[in-house]
């Protein structure tokens, strides 16, 4: 697929999700065919047709097939078509998940009504039988919503798998966002065929039982993509709607109504290794991957704010904060924003500095 987004909603819009489903599983054939040789390919792909028999038309000798086929398996071919059809679901489901945010933006460039199970369909709705935009605002103030991360004892699925599937996703998603030429669709054709490579070629189970670090880990894994990205993006998209209704909201800031919370090495109910020892490392683990993002970003604002006072006022406040900047560079002098933002990080790596021990990044 190397087109945009039509304006129209495509008539046959599962389309798309076959020829993803299609592109991925040819890959995974080719990787199957090129790692473990022609026999395992074919081996592979009888049992996938005879399974597609049975399935489809209840065909009793396709089951008789695949049956003798399954038993005749020695170990290593278990392995094989094992790992192939495992491999098969995750991208399956990758090309399922993309195909939701497909439509998703289909429906919005079409200008669509906004769907159900939307926010943007519940705050209309509530707007629409009555509640004023500033009422609608307040109860903002007052609700709490905290989604909980667990770790479970039978989660298997390693991070590196979770990071393959992520570059996949991204390249899927580069093919429906963007116009590609040629070579660009050749190299994202290239790039997906080393991500199922890489996929392939990675262990799907852990060897050892995950620490109770571990799984902090792997729960923080998730902030990055997730809530450290799109909670910001949901406070900002509910703060637009209400300024749409009352612009005398323009200027209001939502309350952090959503807070994150873990279990993740403070979950005590018997789990002798999660100690009051193990909770401090776990919060200060939290602390770090927070404190760390928005040193990031705020390294990235202070390069782009290169806005002049030559050209650009600034609020007596803003040249007040630009003041206690450390950056003292002749060639920043004149350029209140971004010193103001360097101040703004050095505070906040201070604070990172008292909380954890260890300096933050310069």
């Amino acid at each position: 697929m190397n087109a945009a987004l039509p304006a129209d909603p495509n008539p046959d819009k599962d389309q798309a999700l076959r020829d993803d489903i299609r592109l991925l599983g040819r890959l995974l054939g080719d990787t199957v065919r090129a790692r473990e040789g022609e026999a395992v390919f074919e081996l592979v792909e009888r049992i996938r047709r005879d399974s597609i028999r049975f399935r489809r038309d209840a065909d009793h000798g396709a089951r008789a097939e695949l049956e003798a086929a399954l038993d005749r398996l020695s170990r290593e071919d278990t392995l094989h078509v094992v790992r192939a059809f495992s491999y098969f679901s995750h991208l399956a489901n990758l090309a399922e998940d993309q195909h939701h945010i497909r439509r998703s933006r289909a429906h919005l460039i079409a200008g669509s009504a906004p769907r159900e199970g939307s926010l943007a369909l519940a705050m209309n709705r509530a707007l629409d039988a009555g509640l004023d935009a500033t009422a609608l605002s307040d109860f903002f103030a007052s609700a709490q919503i905290v989604p909980v991360l667990t770790a479970h004892p039978t989660e298997v699925q390693r991070k590196s798998i979770l990071n393959c599937q992520t570059a996949i996703a991204r390249l899927l998603d580069q093919r429906d966002r963007m116009l590609l030429t040629p070579e660009e669709c050749r190299e994202n054709h290239d790039a997906l065929r080393r991500g199922v490579l890489t996929l392939w070629q990675t262990r799907m189970l852990r060897p050892a039982k995950l620490s109770v670090v571990d799984e902090v880990n792997n729960g923080l894994g998730y902030h990055e993509t997730t809530f450290l990205r799109e909670v910001p993006r949901l406070y900002a998209n509910i703060e637009d709607a209400l300024a749409e209704r009352d612009e005398s909201l323009a200027a209001h800031e939502l309350p952090a109504f959503l807070q994150v919370g873990s279990w993740i090495g403070g979950d005590r109910d018997g789990n002798p290794f999660v100690t009051a020892d193990m909770l401090e490392q776990a919060l200060a683990m939290q602390c770090e991957r927070v404190l760390d993002h928005y040193l990031d970003e705020l390294e990235i604002l202070a390069s782009q704010l290169s806005l002049a006072s030559l050209l650009v006022p600034a609020s007596d406040e803003l040249l007040a904060l630009a003041d206690t900047s450390p950056d003292r560079s002749p060639h920043r002098s004149d350029e209140p924003y971004r010193r103001a933002v360097t101040g703004i990080r050095a505070r906040l790596a201070a604070t990172r500095h008292a909380l954890l021990g260890d300096p933050a990044a310069p």
